[in-house]
């Protein structure tokens, strides 16, 4: 087989995984952190501060760090490898479901952070009228905080889509870089630069100086949109 059409053929499977693991990284953490960023900015328990630090841990740990420590928790030895051995689900690290749990651990504080600062900025006059209708709290929370947090909510969508895209230490910890199985495109990129093939390198990281600027420009013209039509 042609080298070439080999190295594009691997990129572009490095590609669309990324995107796979970005995609359902993303929903998860949607899922996980709109009840979790509610109750950080309506509770006044003294549990806030200590869950609010652990949410927020990764933003200051090493991905290496984190990545160590996941690989030994679902590893054949560690507490959640011994729980789905016994499951019969098999150990998790160097597969796709331990990359996938990698990144939503990983990037947690960006989905929760901007749904959590959304929630406290409408305040809570708008759920104290819905109440005040007699509406049920799960109601008003769907009708009411939800749409009135929605740039927060778009916010985190793109951060977490875009932070397990450039995820790098903690992919390489716990998956690997084994190819149509574990290797992104960060771990791609790694594995071109030691192996000094920098042509390819240069493609890829290229493709990721141009993504992550247009994240970034789409969250400030978000941002703007979303400042004018907010009251």
């Amino acid at each position: 087989m042609n080298p070439e059409a080999l190295d594009v053929a691997s990129a572009l499977d490095a590609v669309a995984l990324t995107l796979k693991l970005a995609s359902s990284a993303t929903l998860i953490l949607l899922v996980l952190a709109t009840p979790l960023a509610w109750w950080l900015s309506q509770t006044h328990s003294k549990w806030r501060a200590p869950v609010g630090a652990l949410v927020t841990l990764p933003l200051v740990l090493p991905p290496t760090v984190l990545g160590f420590y996941l690989l030994i928790a679902l590893g054949p030895n560690g507490p959640l490898g011994q729980m789905t051995q016994a499951l019969g689900w098999g150990v998790l690290s160097f597969t796709f479901t331990g990359l996938l749990i990698g990144s939503v651990i990983f990037s947690l504080p960006f989905a929760v952070q901007p749904i959590q600062h959304a929630f406290e900025s409408m305040g809570t006059r708008p759920m104290e009228v819905a109440y005040t209708l007699r509406a049920h709290p799960l109601v008003a929370f769907f009708t009411v905080a939800v749409p009135l947090a929605r740039s927060g909510f778009l916010t985190a969508a793109i951060l977490s889509f875009a932070h397990t895209v450039g995820e790098f230490g903690v992919v390489l910890m716990i998956g690997g870089n084994i190819p149509g199985q574990t290797r992104v495109v960060s771990t791609q990129i790694y594995g071109h630069v030691e192996a000094m093939e920098y042509a390819q390198a240069h493609w890829l990281a290229g493709g990721m100086v141009v993504f992550s600027f247009v994240v970034l420009l789409a969250l400030s013209l978000l941002r703007k949109r979303w400042g004018r039509v907010m009251p």
